[in-house]
């Protein structure tokens, strides 16, 4: 039987810091209406509606100027969700970008189409029904590279056999989805979230500190347990690190979460100013709205 997801907090509170300018959201997802955005029958949850206007508003109450809307599960193959949202926000001068889902046989005028929408990386999920498998990967990779675009990995780095080799042979930029997606309980030295930081320090990865409930223990914000594992990424590459929501937080295994603490999170993971900066602006800037 597929679950339904719990909806998000509708009043996101403002965090205890101001974002700089031109924060950037790099993970969130736009739900339905499923009557117009149907989701697909293999699939791990079903999700509440989450709009545009309610992606909109998390944005003002958290002080955040541009973002990234990523392709979720659910909808497969079918972009048509993500893409539309993207294109009602860039005809209002807004600066967004995808993250998009596609399979190993996707035409050449599909990538350059959904590049001119501004998805600028495919997204491989390799652990939710709906995704695309490591099979097309090799044969996607040098494509994205032509179009300088990103693979974008949700895993468990504790159970993916050989990441760390398999990344290296890559011709595009990865980046990993909630920090590992391994449960914290594994701790830092497990030598899966090990390879993911020798990724990081040699430039071949990035990694998304997003998805914190995901990977603790607790039910509760601040998700304490998680702070040495979002540390020691930030240690290992802090020009390789970006910020997501992952609102509306769909599939989570917690008591849903206001917006307002997860973003405090960041204060703690990197209390620095100028770091967090990096995180939130400098660093996604290269990444997403460069090319």
């Amino acid at each position: 039987m597929i679950p339904f997801c719990d909806p998000m907090d509708p009043a996101p509170r403002a965090p205890g810091f101001t974002a700089p300018a031109g924060a950037v959201d790099c993970h969130a997802h736009v739900f339905g209406p499923a009557s117009r955005y149907p989701y697909q029958a293999a699939r791990t949850y079903t999700p509440p509606e989450a709009s545009l206007d309610q992606y909109r508003h998390l944005h003002r109450a958290l002080g955040i100027e541009r973002g990234v809307l990523v392709q979720p599960s659910v909808y497969g193959l079918d972009n048509s969700a993500t893409r539309d949202a993207i294109r009602v926000l860039r005809d209002e001068g807004q600066d967004y970008r995808g993250i998009a889902v596609v399979d190993s046989e996707v035409s050449d005028a599909e990538l350059d189409a959904l590049a001119a929408d501004g998805f600028r990386g495919v997204r491989l999920n390799l652990l939710f029904k709906g995704g695309i498998a490591w099979r097309d990967v090799e044969s996607l990779a040098g494509r994205l590279a032509d179009r300088h675009w990103h693979l974008q990995f949700l895993v468990d780095v504790s159970a993916f056999e050989d990441l760390e080799a398999r990344v290296a042979r890559l011709p595009v930029p990865v980046v990993v989805d909630h920090m590992g997606h391994m449960a914290c309980d594994k701790g830092v030295d497990q030598p899966g979230f090990q390879a993911l930081c020798r990724l990081m320090a040699r430039g071949d990865a990035w990694v998304k500190l997003s998805g914190a409930y995901r990977i603790t223990g607790q039910r509760q914000t601040p998700y304490e347990d998680v702070v040495p594992f979002a540390r020691r990424l930030i240690e290992a590459n802090p020009e390789q690190c970006v910020w997501g929501s992952d609102w509306p937080h769909p599939h989570i295994p917690v008591p849903m979460p206001n917006d307002g603490p997860l973003l405090d999170a960041l204060a703690d993971w990197a209390p620095d100013p100028g770091l967090r900066k990096r995180i939130l602006v400098d660093n996604p800037d290269r990444l997403y709205f460069r090319n």
